[in-house]
């Protein structure tokens, strides 16, 4: 890795001590990068309002005015400036460069978060750290009997240093981790990967180094909980993303060559056609996890316009053994949930918008019921996770086998508990109306706002409310939001309680609120969260509502009767969350639909 130096000013000795934005902002008038009327605009501007960003991150969003050229002075601008001005080095960091093994050894993680330093190099004589507070020194000493090296300063972009230290720290501990197993991966470092894609042969995906890098990837996968791991092809090179707690993250970037020779290893390994890269494709793999736990993965590629994007969803062997608190089940919700599904018969719907782990509560809670006296038998598309208690079967349009097909062959099958994997029309809905009506227990999802809006749904795909009433147990609506991390959490004096009363007091519910704000720290990537919970709505069809469905199946007129009948709003769920101290009112506010 190389750093710039740029020219030093000419100026009086540095100071000590952590850098004030109003300083910065005089020493750039000083040395005549910005004129003196911007000096004052800046200064008025950034006097208005204290804030806890980092200087250079303040004042890049002011976008001061260049006197050379009118330009504005844009973060990376305003560090190589910063660096000329402490008499150090400027770098941009490359997170291809960095061996990252040897960073994790040059110091921990908790001490580079407390002094806001990233070791960037590490050499047999010297350690490179990167700083954005160059007139903070009191960390050398330290680090240089730790290490037994010398340490270079050299000044970088604040908010490189805050991502990289999440992600150079986590991807640290995984290499320490895979060495510790002795395995395979062991062996493997993305610093493999440069390696690999500046030779010029043709990589193949059977290349001992593609098929360490594979499987290191895997286990980095697990070892930061992601849910889906993306390939994605760019003009000048390939991206690795993580989806963690519904979030994507960038994890790295890599030559071209290598993310091809990548995506083929695994199109190869799940039985995938490797040479066809001009239609999508769909694959299964299995594999173990650092526990040693079987892991399956589904795979699916897509042409896009640099190449062969690939993603692999990651199904946690731990996601159908989850209990109801486990899932984020309140004890009110909890009980009346395993009442409804412990019915010999009915149908029971689970709504909510993709990826609001509707498919995860179906799973755990089939799970619980599939006994050696049942039989549990799930139509699907696609299967998402291989359960060896059920007998699932999976649908396929092109063979006009279809829900409603599925359906109608399961029921000469002998099943005590079926499961759709989704109401899409009314073929599908009569079906399971028909299945419910001669004795089976049916589960199944629909794509709706709230519980509510299931009934007006099957009213509307045109069941009749007479049938509904006969076959329809209750529905749950959920969402997910993430969990504030416990390591960093703070009480946050500046949340609105009286927002929360808002939400509670119609409920008669009250108590000693303590919300809290994410912070940020290594364990949870510097986002302040980590993990993610359920927030749930559940609807029991009770006989006031059923008349409710018969006289007047208005929307408003359903959610009025639902909630005398003790369904909890979504809403109201994720407020009494945020009181727990469990997650943030913005989540809450972001994941539900507003009360009526």
């Amino acid at each position: 890795m190389s750093a710039h130096p740029k020219p030093r000013p000419s100026s009086r000795a540095a100071p000590h001590g952590p850098l004030h934005w109003r300083q910065l902002v005089e020493w750039l008038s000083e040395d005549g990068v910005i004129s003196a009327d911007e000096a004052r605009r800046t200064i008025a501007r950034c006097s208005q309002a204290e804030s806890a960003q980092h200087p250079l991150v303040r004042l890049a969003a002011v976008a001061m005015e260049r006197a050379s050229d009118g330009k504005p002075l844009d973060i990376e601008a305003l560090t190589q400036y910063l660096a000329g001005r402490a008499r150090l080095d400027y770098l941009r960091i490359d997170p291809l460069k960095v061996d990252v093994a040897k960073v994790g050894d040059a110091m921990s993680a908790a001490y580079a978060e407390r002094h806001g330093v990233l070791p960037v190099q590490v050499t047999a004589t010297e350690v490179v750290v990167a700083t954005a507070e160059p007139f903070l020194a009191d960390w050398v000493d330290e680090v240089e009997r730790q290490a037994k090296r010398a340490v270079r300063r050299v000044v970088a972009n604040p908010l490189d240093i805050h991502r990289y230290t999440a992600e150079f720290f986590a991807l640290a501990k995984s290499v320490r981790a895979a060495q510790k197993t002795g395995g395979a991966s062991g062996a493997a470092s993305f610093e493999q990967l440069v390696e690999l894609g500046k030779s010029n042969r043709q990589l193949d995906a059977n290349d001992q180094g593609v098929v360490q890098v594979v499987d290191w990837l895997w286990q980095y996968a697990f070892d930061q909980r992601a849910s889906d791991i993306h390939l994605e092809p760019r003009r000048e090179q390939g991206v690795i993303r993580f989806r963690i707690d519904g979030v994507l993250h960038p994890v790295y970037q890599m030559p071209m060559a290598v993310l091809n020779a990548m995506i083929a290893r695994v199109k190869l390994l799940g039985r995938m056609d490797v040479v066809e890269k001009r239609r999508p494709l769909d694959g299964r793999i299995k594999t173990r996890n650092p526990r040693g736990e079987e892991v399956e993965m589904r795979l699916s590629t897509l042409p896009t316009a640099f190449g062969e994007k690939m993603v692999m969803r990651i199904f946690d062997p731990d996601t159908a053994v989850k209990d109801l608190d486990a899932l984020g089940f309140s004890p009110h919700d909890a009980q009346r949930w395993e009442e409804l599904v412990r019915r010999p018969h009915g149908i029971v719907l689970v709504t909510g918008p993709t990826g609001s782990g509707k498919t995860t509560t179906l799973y755990s809670t089939l799970k619980r019921l599939a006994t050696e006296e049942v039989n549990v038998c799930t139509v699907e598309d696609p299967i998402e996770m291989i359960e060896p208690a059920f007998n699932q079967t999976q649908v396929q349009p092109q063979l006009e086998f279809g829900f409603a097909e599925g359906l109608r062959a399961l029921m000469r099958q002998d099943p005590d508990i079926i499961m759709v994997g989704e109401i899409r029309d009314l073929a599908t809905a009569e079906m399971a109306v028909q299945a419910a009506l001669t004795g089976h227990l049916v589960f199944s999802t629909l794509h709706t706002n709230d519980a509510p809006s299931a009934i007006s749904r099957l009213l509307e795909l045109g069941v009749p409310a007479y049938l509904i009433n006969a076959t329809v147990l209750g529905v749950l609506a959920q969402r997910l939001v993430r969990t504030l991390c416990r390591q960093c959490r703070q009480p946050d004096p500046a949340a609105s309680r009286e927002a929360l009363d808002e939400f509670v007091r119609p409920w008669k519910l009250s108590g000693g609120w303590q919300p809290y704000r994410p912070v940020g720290c290594v364990d949870c990537r510097m986002t302040g969260f980590l993990g993610r919970m359920g927030l749930y709505e559940l609807l029991t069809v009770t006989d006031a509502f059923k008349e409710r469905v018969h006289r007047e199946p208005s929307l408003q007129a359903l959610r009025r009767q639902g909630i005398a009948d003790g369904m909890r709003p979504l809403r109201l769920a994720g407020a009494l969350r945020v009181a727990e101290g469990l997650t943030t009112l913005e989540e809450v506010l972001t994941a539900t639909p507003p009360l009526e």
